[in-house]
């Protein structure tokens, strides 16, 4: 009798077990939880959190709004779920493609679709930080900002936190040591010329200029240059200049990072750049006005692949 009781008992505490089992499966299909076998997390510290915030390791369903991010993710094979389909840059095309959730654009988030989407973890950048709370309550959010200060720390350790996530360090590494190289290789010659250069950001015919610190201050803190004046004001959208400014500074180089054709305007900003006051400086008699490619510089700064792209493009100014 004592044996018949037994076995009932522990006939019961099995089927029990077996259905907690069951339930927590389809509480986690119910919430559109990361299914991978393992529930091992990461704890990630960023500016825009108190707090290190969990994310799975090798997270499935994945959210983009920072196209830099996008660039090192393609770079790295890791495939994304959902992003901002809205001005992608050219060279990630592939990525404006129905088989990604169309989340909006960088500035205006369609949170009722990332809400749909119930992802694992979502990448955010300076563009989505005053809407950090709003993505947070969906999912684990990571904040991948640059700091224009310490360009290369900054990028560095988005690029090593992203590798560290899904299990892709090695490959960080080899890619960050290719760029190393790129940057020892432009940061002599360039010091070695003495030039001064000036980085503006035309748009619809005005422009603005960005010196050391700044957003594209990597010309002159990472790549060598000297600046054609050492005061401009550090400001997300620059200093607003005007053309006489450009031929009073009169740079050797003049790098110019065209924001209508980055955002698909179609305008040119040659034609407006080129005038007679600009005619005048170093840059122009010396063919040294260089037109950088506002896809990387203005949309996806701080991608692995970008950043190969532009110091590739700073090398043209020697």
């Amino acid at each position: 009798m004592k044996k018949l009781t037994m076995t009932l008992l522990l006939a019961a505490l099995m089927i029990v077990l077996a259905a907690c089992g069951t339930n927590e499966k389809e509480a986690g299909k119910a919430t559109g939880s990361n299914t991978n076998e393992t529930s091992e997390t990461i704890s990630i510290e960023h500016e825009l959190s108190n707090m290190p915030v969990e994310v799975l390791k090798n997270p499935k369903k994945v959210v983009v709004f920072d196209f830099g991010t996008l660039d090192t993710m393609d770079a790295l094979g890791i495939e994304v779920a959902g992003l901002p389909r809205a001005n992608v840059p050219g060279y990630l095309s592939k990525y404006d493609d129905d088989k990604y959730v169309n989340l909006g654009s960088l500035k205006e988030p369609d949170f009722e679709a990332i809400h749909a989407m119930k992802p694992d973890v979502i990448f955010i950048s300076s563009r989505q930080a005053d809407l950090y709370d709003q993505f947070a309550e969906i999912a684990p959010t990571i904040y991948v900002g640059l700091d224009y200060g310490h360009y290369m720390d900054s990028f560095k350790q988005n690029a090593e936190m992203i590798g560290e996530i899904f299990g892709k360090e090695d490959e960080v590494k080899s890619e960050l040591a290719d760029i190393d190289e790129k940057i020892a290789d432009i940061h002599e010659k360039a010091s070695a010329t003495g030039s001064k250069a000036l980085v503006v950001l035309a748009s619809e015919g005005k422009v603005s200029a960005y010196g050391p610190n700044s957003r594209f201050g990597l010309v002159h803190d990472v790549l060598g240059y000297k600046a054609a004046d050492e005061k401009i004001e550090i400001s997300t959208h620059g200093q607003n200049i005007t053309f006489e400014y450009i031929a009073e500074k009169n740079p050797d180089v003049l790098f110019v990072i065209d924001r209508d054709a980055a955002i698909g305007n179609g305008a040119s900003a040659k034609d407006s750049v080129e005038n007679d006051l600009v005619k005048k400086t170093n840059a122009y008699k010396n063919n040294k006005i260089v037109y950088l490619n506002g896809e990387y510089w203005y949309l996806s700064g701080g991608g692995l692949l970008s950043m190969k792209e532009m110091i590739d493009e700073v090398q043209a100014g020697l």
